[in-house]
């Protein structure tokens, strides 16, 4: 009887560099995927900067980039990023780099979009009928001239399989950490996150747009405190007028200070923060879904299924076998 062969993921991650390449979104996929971290394991990513034209390449920042290789780096990834492009529609895609993404995209590989970096996949037709996001700046722009995406205006990214968006420059962080939980799971996921020091993960129905980001000194020692004590009793119900008491507001003053904070009502902030923590728990323990339900606060596990579907498009059963295989025969890169 013939031996099962066990076919390992394509861990290459290939970002692009171009002439007046943004370097924060740039920054972003390196820190994430180029950095050595060892303690990961042999599977970890492998990573690799493939110049767009020829080099060198300036940056955004005065200084330049001196790439690994050419397009033909696009042939051997796994995964391709896309860290912006420099001017949305004002300067075209090279015609070289529309053929080597279709010819990338058609055997298989994933392709991540940054930013502006959006318009460089509608520009290979790979968004043609696929939903897709970009900065809030650029939405009617992308609207306008790609009729054929379903662009999401109000998301921080959007995941399509092999073709995957985000929003404004942060939104890629993200991005990248949902791509990192597709592939390693949340605990993995949550260890880059703390090295980065940001939120372990943030949903990708998030608004992107948020009326004030950073609250003044004073609601930010009342909001954050408030935050991790709301996250350490998912399972309790949180009235808003006990919230609103603790934080030592009105109902009122409460509901407009947390939406402007969050982008969302309390809710809304609390469910997503529930069906994170329902995640990590069918991800990383084999408590049954009716203990999940019960230590995150949805009661039942028709309710818990119900969010679920509704929110993530599978059941917690689903959800669990899908990362269980995943951790047994990783796939899929």
């Amino acid at each position: 009887m013939p031996m099962s062969v066990q076919i390992m993921p394509n861990r290459l991650v290939v970002a692009l560099a171009y002439d007046r390449l943004c370097t924060f979104e740039f920054g972003i996929v390196t820190e994430v995927f180029g950095l050595p971290r060892p303690e990961m394991g042999p599977d970890w990513y492998r990573f690799a900067v493939c110049a767009v034209e020829p080099g060198p390449l300036r940056a955004t920042g005065g200084f330049r980039i001196m790439a690994d290789g050419g397009l033909d780096l696009l042939e051997e990834a796994g995964t391709i990023v896309i860290p912006g492009w420099r001017g949305a529609l004002s300067e075209p895609v090279p015609p070289a780099l529309v053929a080597a993404l279709r010819k990338a995209h058609a055997r298989g590989a994933r392709l991540m979009s940054i930013c502006s970096g959006v318009f460089v996949l509608a520009a290979a037709g790979l968004l043609a009928g696929k939903r897709a996001t970009t900065h809030w700046r650029y939405v009617e722009q992308l609207s306008e001239a790609y009729p054929g995406v379903r662009v999401e205006p109000n998301v921080l990214y959007v995941d399509e399989g092999s073709v995957l968006s985000s929003a404004g420059s942060a939104a890629g962080i993200d991005l990248c950490l949902h791509v990192v939980r597709h592939d390693f799971g949340a605990e993995i996921a949550n260890c880059i996150a703390r090295r980065l020091v940001v939120p372990p993960h943030r949903e990708g129905g998030q608004a992107q747009f948020v009326e004030r980001p950073v609250p003044p000194p004073r609601e930010g020692l009342r909001f954050g405190p408030l935050f991790d004590r709301m996250r350490a009793r998912l399972a309790e119900e949180q009235p808003v007028d006990a919230l609103a008491a603790e934080a030592g507001m009105s109902r009122r003053t409460f509901l407009r200070r947390f939406k402007a904070a969050t982008g969302m009502p309390p809710g809304e902030w609390l469910l997503a923060e529930r069906l994170l923590r329902a995640r990590e728990l069918l991800e990383t323990t084999m408590h049954s879904v009716d203990d999940i339900a019960a230590a995150t606060g949805f009661g039942s596990p028709a309710t818990l299924r119900h969010h679920f579907r509704a929110r993530l498009g599978t059941s917690p059963a689903a959800y669990r076998g899908r990362f269980a295989q995943q951790k047994a025969a990783p796939g899929g890169g």
